[in-house]
């Protein structure tokens, strides 16, 4: 009777890409969820002051954001403090059309949670945040936040 003999090679046998596709989708969309775009282009410089007693916004899709500074670059806009509403330098005039349009885009169940919240470099002179807490009281929005960076705590050596 006849002997079939194998025959072995040194070779390693090729790596199986079949789940390739399914390992690259399963990342893609990982990281699709995870990852949050950033809504605003800053344009104005935004070193918030520290405070001790801070609370963390609940519902931050309630949030509208006002950003005031002096311009990054300043060589373009100058140095004075500016406003920044959306993505565009606005005057204190602007602000009622800004909050008249963030009411609107929301739902009326969601319109008096709404949240005006200032984003103030620490160097704003207080003058240009008044003029704003005044056109913000004109138009109804009495519901403001100041944002801040929390003060990191002491540590007794």
């Amino acid at each position: 009777m006849a002997r079939f003999k194998k025959e072995k090679s040194g070779e390693l046998p090729a790596i199986s890409t079949a789940s390739m596709p399914d390992i690259i989708f399963m990342l893609l969309f990982f990281f699709m969820v995870t990852t949050t775009m950033r809504e605003v282009t800053l344009k104005v410089r935004n070193k918030m002051p520290e405070a001790t007693e801070v609370q963390k916004l609940e519902k931050k899709a309630l949030v509208s954001f006002i950003y005031i500074g002096p311009p990054i670059q300043s060589k373009l806009y100058g140095t004075e403090s500016r406003i920044q509403l959306n993505d565009s330098f606005r005057t204190v005039a602007d602000i009622a059309e800004f909050i008249y349009t963030e009411r609107e885009a929301r739902v009326e169940a969601d319109r008096p949670l709404l949240t005006t919240s200032l984003k103030v470099d620490q160097e704003v002179k207080m003058g240009v945040v008044t003029d704003v807490k005044q056109e913000l009281r004109k138009v109804g929005a009495f519901k403001i936040n100041y944002s801040t960076r929390k003060k990191a705590a002491k540590t007794l050596e």
